[in-house]
């Protein structure tokens, strides 16, 4: 088990796009559920949806690939962990590749794509950035 699930997530993620898998599977929580609606939304992900396994909630992702099977992922890491915790105020909110990727802020109006956040003027604790 390891001590950030959300860097974990991430890491499954990028492990299950670099081998060209179809879906990957990860333990559930309404925070890596909303994280993924996100990624969907935004056209990063295919689909995401709890199913139980082993009467066990697991989150189940489907991965997206563009033409001759590229990812569309490029890149996601982790921008705020356990060890340091990244803020943005709503003036600061970060645009990532000049706009063409995205990054997920936790907000007191919940789970925002950056775009979402500057456009209600809220901060918060940029949880990652994807492109």
């Amino acid at each position: 088990m390891h001590s950030d699930p959300i860097a974990d997530m991430l890491n499954r993620i990028r492990t299950a796009v670099a081998v060209g898998h179809g879906s990957v599977d990860i333990p559930s929580s309404k925070f890596k559920k909303a994280l993924s609606d996100i990624l969907v939304r935004e056209g990063y992900l295919k689909s995401s949806e709890v199913v139980e396994v082993d009467g066990h909630p697991v989150l189940r992702i489907g991965l997206k690939y563009g033409p001759k099977r590229k990812p569309i992922i490029n890149d996601l890491h982790r921008v705020s962990k356990p060890g340091r915790r990244a803020y943005a105020k709503s003036k600061d909110v970060p645009v990532v590749r000049g706009g063409l990727g995205v990054a997920v802020i936790s907000t007191s109006a919940g789970l925002l794509a950056d775009r979402e956040a500057r456009q209600k003027g809220v901060g918060g604790e940029v949880i990652c950035e994807v492109w």
